[in-house]
C-alpha cells in the first residue's frame, strides 16, 4: 500500500470531476490516499434538469441537498472514499457568480473569514498529512468568487498547517499545484467539437470558455486516459449541472468543451520532479521527485 497522500480543495460539487476527475481516479487506483474537500454545496447553481427546477435557490432552495447525493455518486464513480465539506456540511453557502447579490449573503463562502476557514482546512491537512495539495489558481480558474476563495483558503491553510505555533504537530506539504487547462488543448477540443457537430454551442475561441491558461505555465501533465469512463460516469452523476455528449460536455451556458482525461497542473510550491524522458519536459506524476513520507 502506498504511503502517498493527496488532498484536493474544490469549491462546489462537480468541480472536482470537471477539473481533476481522471487524476483522482488514477491515484485511487494506484493506492494513493485521496481526500477531497468541497467548500460549499453549490446551492446557487443553475439546474439543467427541467423536472428538478423547483429545487432552485429562488424556489424551494433545496438544490444543495440534492447535490450532496450527486457528489456521493460522482465520488463512487471515481473511487474516492474520503470526502469532507469544509467546516461540515452546509457551513458555507455557494456565493453565486461574481457581482450577484448572493455574494453578500451572511453565509456566502465569499464572505467567510479567511483565517477561520484556513484553520478549518489546516486541521484536515494536519490529520491527513498529504504530500500533495491541489487547488485553483489565484483567479479561481474562471473568476467565480468561491473558486477564488477556495484558492485563498487552501494556500493559507498550507501555511497554517506548517506553523509550529498553531496547535498540534505541524505538517509541511511538499508540493502545491494549481489545476489548469492549456489553451492549446482547448483549441483542439473546440476544433473536434466543430468537426463532430455535437449538440452544444461552439465557443469561438478558448478565451470564450474563460478557463484556459498559456501553455508555458503548465508544469505537469497527468495521463488519466485509462479512467475516461470513470470520469464520464462521474460527470453524468452531476446531472443538474452538466450535460454530457460522448467526449464533450457543457454547463448551463451550453458552450461545448472537451471532456479531458489528460489533466494539467502548475506547480507553485515545492521542487519540480524530473520528466519521464519525453521531449515535453513536463512532470508526469504529481508526486514526481518525492520520496514517500512516513508518519
Amino acid at each position: 500500500m502506498s504511503d502517498r497522500r493527496m488532498l484536493l480543495v474544490h469549491a462546489h460539487p462537480d468541480d472536482e470531476t470537471i477539473t481533476t476527475g481522471a487524476t483522482m481516479a488514477r491515484y485511487v487506483a494506484e493506492g494513493v490516499a485521496v481526500t477531497l474537500v468541497t467548500c460549499t454545496l453549490g446551492e446557487e447553481g443553475e439546474i439543467l434538469v427541467p423536472e428538478l427546477a423547483g429545487l432552485a435557490a429562488d424556489a424551494a432552495d433545496q438544490l444543495g441537498g440534492y447535490r450532496i447525493v450527486e457528489l456521493e455518486r460522482a465520488c463512487a464513480a471515481l473511487g474516492v472514499t474520503d470526502h469532507r465539506y469544509l467546516g461540515g456540511t452546509g457551513r458555507y453557502r455557494d456565493s453565486g457568480m461574481m457581482g450577484l447579490a448572493t455574494n453578500n449573503a451572511p453565509r456566502a463562502f465569499w464572505q467567510a473569514d479567511l483565517g477561520e476557514a484556513a484553520r478549518l482546512l489546516a486541521d484536515i491537512v494536519r490529520e491527513v498529512r498529504p504530500q500533495v495539495v491541489v487547488t485553483y489558481d489565484e483567479r479561481g480558474g474562471y473568476g467565480h468568487p468561491d473558486h477564488i476563495q477556495s484558492h485563498r483558503v487552501a494556500m493559507a491553510a498550507v501555511d497554517v498547517a506548517a506553523d509550529p505555533a498553531y496547535r498540534g504537530a505541524p505538517w509541511r506539504v511538499a508540493k502545491v499545484y494549481w489545476a489548469a487547462v492549456p489553451r492549446s488543448l482547448l483549441a483542439e477540443g473546440i476544433a473536434a467539437l466543430r468537426a463532430e457537430g455535437r449538440n452544444f454551442d461552439l465557443p469561438a475561441t478558448p478565451d470564450d470558455l474563460g478557463i484556459g491558461v498559456p501553455d508555458e505555465v503548465i508544469t505537469t501533465e497527468l495521463d488519466g486516459t485509462a479512467f475516461f469512463d470513470a470520469k464520464q460516469a462521474a460527470m453524468r452523476a452531476h446531472a443538474t449541472q452538466i450535460s454530457v455528449d460522448g467526449p464533450f460536455f457543457a454547463l448551463s451556458n451550453n458552450l461545448g468543451q472537451p471532456l479531458l482525461s489528460v489533466e494539467h497542473f502548475t506547480l507553485v510550491r515545492g521542487l519540480r520532479g524530473a520528466d519521464s524522458g519525453t521531449d515535453s519536459g513536463l512532470e508526469k506524476d504529481l508526486f514526481a521527485g518525492l520520496d514517500d513520507q512516513s508518519d
